[in-house]
């Protein structure tokens, strides 16, 4: 029911391309540039600056594009109620989720979907990243969730959430009296890390080859095949690991571990649905819609 006009202009507003929004959405650049033409009639201003390739949203673009996003969540509820109105939804939902998100995101965002939909059974596969995209292509699931950078051709990322990996030592090791330390300090530091094909130690593979360095450079002690192993390692070794933020939330309100800052070292990512291309539909996509909609509604972060 929405008019189709404000979702090509919130794509080329996001992407800031008429290419990308004509190639995100399906329809071509012409189509694109008329929609956005009946648009700016409608309105009776510019929209866009157009600089050569480049271009910017105007003050009427930017107030626009708020409103339009408040139009498109709304219809996006509207919509997902009304079909829950007609189908309460049944079957079963196989699922898979990288072990971060397994772990410390999933089970409460479980617990609200299976209060809402208690015909739909949901079975879980906990793997890392590159096992959930494996089962995906060996249809032992229909639904993944992984961490950190989406690689494989044959299959469809969309984003979940945002994260962010953190040096995090425990309160009692000696390395605690550290606040901050350079990329060069952290090649002298054990570390424990998670085990090769996990989301989390691509990130820190990418985050240091930022500064010239491979993981061989580095002083790593042990890898482990869980976040919850690593944390229990710390406990009891004067070492540092490289996780999530949202593992550690509990142990920092408690005051076991620290975070320790590293120097012109961020390291973002983020966490998306992963797909078969072509199949995004039925009970996976009724759960991401579900997701959405929480997501909205703040009832996980």
């Amino acid at each position: 029911m929405t008019d189709f006009r404000l979702k090509v202009f919130v794509s080329v507003a996001r992407n800031l391309s008429f290419t990308k929004a004509a190639e995100e959405i399906f329809i071509s650049q012409p189509a694109i540039t008329k929609h956005i033409k009946e648009l700016e009639s409608t309105f009776q201003t510019p929209l866009f600056e157009r600089f050569g390739n480049k271009i910017s949203l105007t003050a009427a673009g930017k107030l626009l594009l708020e409103h339009s996003q408040h139009i498109l969540e709304a219809y996006n509820r509207m919509d997902y109620e009304m079909s829950m109105l007609r189908n309460s939804g049944q079957g079963e939902l196989r699922m898979g989720a990288s072990t971060t998100i397994a772990q410390y995101v999933l089970p409460p965002l479980l617990a609200e979907f299976s209060e809402k939909f208690p015909h739909i059974s949901i079975s879980m596969l906990n793997d890392n990243s590159a096992g959930i995209e494996n089962a995906l292509q060996q249809h032992q699931i229909d639904l993944g969730m992984v961490e950190g950078q989406h690689k494989q051709v044959n299959l469809k990322y969309s984003k979940f959430m945002d994260d962010e990996l953190v040096a995090v030592v425990h309160n009692r090791s000696k390395l605690a009296v550290h606040d901050e330390i350079t990329v060069r300090q952290l090649q002298q530091i054990p570390l424990v890390l998670r085990e090769n094909g996990s989301g989390t130690l691509e990130i820190i593979k990418t985050a240091l080859s930022a500064h010239n360095l491979k993981l061989s450079d580095m002083c790593i002690r042990l890898q482990l095949g869980s976040t919850e192993s690593i944390k229990r390692f710390l406990e009891n070794a004067d070492c540092m690991s490289i996780l999530s933020i949202r593992s550690i939330n509990r142990e920092l309100a408690q005051g076991l571990f620290k975070i320790v800052e590293i120097s012109d070292m961020d390291m973002p990512r983020e966490f998306h649905f992963v797909q078969r291309q072509g199949e995004e539909t039925g009970l996976p996509q009724q759960f991401i819609r579900f997701t959405e909609l929480c997501s909205k509604d703040k009832l996980f972060r």
